[in-house]
């Protein structure tokens, strides 16, 4: 048995809570520190007061606390060369990092780079186009001519925003200028203009080392504000898994026209790639299809899914950093469903410093922390826009379901909100 690490796990939301819970009860982890986490990822680890953006403090904390493995959870950090820092600094050649390096990390880092990659290495997407601000008035042309609805993208990040589908052409050129003048920052230098997808979004998510690959649970989040996927996009209102349209050919085609094509493509162009790959996918007439990359897991679906890991991830992250065999992690087939309570306002301008009670939470379900903290007192307050997300499994999707509510319900927040409707439209 192999001397247990020290791990550093970065970044603050429901996905480093639900991560940082599996990777605490790993026989190969030694102490788990996060940065910065939240007043949930106190129960099982170490909090770190540091930024994931800030490499010099990131550097300092690994030699200060003598850390063994890295895993990176937000996009960021990675599309921002962390991983690359890393692996290039002499004083840090020992440590082990579970997330890819900038090249690869374009995938999520440029819209239009990930495009490119899908057109080059035939993987079904949308058709589209690409433009930059000096092209805008080219781009207004393009979609005044373009089929309606239209998805226009800020090329870069966006915190999962940077998307508008316009339902006139109206819309979509006022989109343009919304992008173009500066809504999403340095996201927006570029546009990418796509045709509508028409069908049902689900997520698969792979760990690789670029060659070998282990797919996790499949889910389906919901990013839409209000009930019946209306109102404006937010960073992920609720999620399930597994997806029950989702069966095995439909994985079938994920696996060999997108999953291989695209660690084929990666090989191809010299992009060494060990981390996470998020494929936001939609099945349209039963074909699957790439909607985007992100180079990491996702936030709500990582709180559904690494419930259902019951084999031991941290050891699986290791044995592909190292190249070495790996044992399939065991997975629960039972349902889990879970649903994000959201400070009041959000996904616009919203209220924090709410405390929060979890005392009444019913026994079937638990809770993973997002945007909270703690206070001098040891009071929980909401410090984010979605602050605790409830879930609950059970065998089948409709109990699940009704068990998250319930525990939704019984969350105290002043002025909280939620959808009650997540899983709704796939529960047949």
């Amino acid at each position: 048995m192999m001397t247990p690490y020290n791990i550093l796990l970065l970044g603050s939301g429901g996905r480093e809570h639900a991560m940082a819970t599996h990777i605490a009860q790993s026989p190969l982890c030694n102490h788990l520190y996060i940065a910065p986490g939240n007043a949930g990822t106190t129960a099982v680890g170490t909090n770190l007061p540091l930024s994931p953006n800030d490499f010099v403090a990131v550097k300092q904390c690994i030699i200060e606390h003598d850390i063994h493995l890295v895993v990176i959870g937000p996009e960021d950090p990675l599309v921002n060369g962390l991983t690359d820092m890393i692996h290039a600094d002499g004083d840090l050649q020992d440590v082990l990092v579970f997330g890819p390096c900038a090249a690869g990390a374009r995938l999520e880092g440029s819209k239009a780079f990930a495009k490119t990659f899908m057109e080059k290495y035939n993987i079904p997407t949308a058709s589209y186009r690409e433009f930059s601000a000096a092209e805008s008035s080219l781009a207004k042309e393009y979609v005044s001519r373009h089929p309606l609805p239209i998805v226009i993208k800020a090329d870069g990040l966006a915190a999962g925003k940077g998307v508008i589908i316009a339902g006139t052409h109206q819309e979509a050129i006022s989109s343009i200028d919304l992008i173009f003048g500066g809504q999403f920052g340095d996201a927006g230098s570029r546009i990418v203009i796509e045709s509508f997808l028409d069908g049902v979004e689900f997520s698969v998510f792979v760990a690789t080392d670029g060659e070998r690959y282990f797919i996790l649970p499949v889910a389906k989040d919901y990013k839409k504000i209000y009930e019946n996927d209306q109102g404006p996009n937010t960073g992920g209102m609720g999620a399930v898994s597994p997806v029950p349209f989702v069966d095995d050919y439909m994985m079938q085609q994920v696996e060999e026209n997108i999953i291989k094509p695209t660690l084929y493509g990666l090989r191809q162009e010299n992009i060494p790639y060990t981390g996470f790959i998020f494929f936001g996918l939609i099945a349209v007439d039963g074909r699957p299809m790439v909607i985007e990359y992100n180079v990491r897991m996702g936030d709500p679906e990582t709180e559904v899914v690494f419930p259902r890991i019951k084999g031991d991830m941290v050891s699986l992250m290791k044995d592909l950093i190292l190249k070495r065999n790996f044992t399939t992690p065991e997975i629960d087939p039972d349902f889990t469903a879970g649903i994000y309570i959201v400070s009041h306002g959000y996904p616009g301008s919203y209220e924090k410093g709410k405390e929060i009670g979890l005392d009444d939470l019913p026994d079937y379900c638990s809770a993973f922390h997002g945007g909270t903290a703690l206070t001098e007192d040891g009071t929980i307050v909401s410090n984010g826009g979605r602050v605790i997300f409830v879930y609950a499994g059970d065998s089948n999707l409709t109990a699940a379901r009704t068990k998250a509510l319930a525990g939704a319900d019984a969350v105290k927040m002043e002025n909280k909100f939620y959808r009650r409707d997540i899983g709704k439209d796939v529960d047949k």
